[in-house]
């Protein structure tokens, strides 16, 4: 067995992995601007908020519906933002019973399915990315040019633009719904560490790991997307960050 046979995975880590500092670091950004415009932290508050209100309705839609249809009692719903220690921000949350690990671990992970089946939605049916994708694989560069330029003329580009950019920036679980994950992760490990002892390795290798290579490998190109958004907005607000502290003086530490 090949080691592409498992890079799915690795792609996957890697995307995260940059999803979630870019993420924050283009939050860290926004936020900064907000304030140095306004002076006024519940103001920016505010205007941050309003930027990313698609995708924090997703979020807790997704917990919402994933807790509904695993049977788990829902309590408050909330999409209005509230400071906590250290400086974070909660953008909004849904009250859920405890139950088992795996009920846990699926509805804290519920933001970041939705948030990708929504992105490989507007991707491949708003934005034919399929196509550009195609041609980048093949090395037609000409053609990928041409494929960047034209996307802007795409009808209602922008607004799916930024329905992605709010959508891919709020998907990632936070600290709270991550909390059933290291037992699960541990769990799983264990069992696969039994099969593997059984003597089942190579028939896992053979039959569950191909197409499961192709859906993580699936799920990472679609949060490359994600992470070109991203750095696609990153530049024009540094350096309006930058434009501001030269006119105002003043920075935001």
């Amino acid at each position: 067995m090949t080691f592409s046979a498992f890079d799915g995975l690795l792609w996957l880590a890697l995307m995260l992995t940059t999803l979630s500092f870019l993420q924050r670091f283009l939050h860290r950004e926004i936020q900064t601007v907000f304030l140095l415009l306004t002076r006024d932290i519940n103001i920016t508050i505010i205007l941050f908020a309003l930027i990313f209100i698609p995708g924090v309705f997703l979020h807790e839609l997704s917990h919402f519906l994933t807790a509904k249809i695993l049977r788990v009692a829902t309590g408050g719903f909330s999409l209005i933002p509230e400071p906590l220690d250290g400086g974070r921000l909660r953008m909004g949350y849904v009250e859920t019973a405890e139950s088992d690990i795996l009920r846990d671990s699926l509805i804290g992970a519920a933001p970041i399915l939705f948030g990708t089946l929504f992105l490989a939605w507007v991707a491949v049916s708003h934005l034919h990315l399929v196509v550009m994708w195609d041609t980048f694989r093949n090395a037609q560069w000409t053609l990928f040019g041409l494929g960047l330029q034209t996307l802007p003329a795409l009808p209602d580009f922008w607004l799916w633009f930024y329905l992605a950019f709010a959508v891919s920036s709020t998907m990632m679980p936070s600290d709270s719904d991550r909390n059933a994950w290291t037992p699960l992760l541990l769990m799983v490990g264990g069992l696969l560490a039994l099969f593997l002892l059984a003597g089942a390795g190579a028939w896992m290798a053979a039959t569950l790991a191909p197409p499961l290579n192709v859906f993580l490998r699936g799920v990472a190109l679609v949060l490359l997307f994600s992470n070109l958004v991203h750095i696609f907005l990153i530049p024009p607000f540094l350096l309006f960050h930058r434009l501001l502290v030269k006119l105002t003086g003043l920075d935001v530490g």
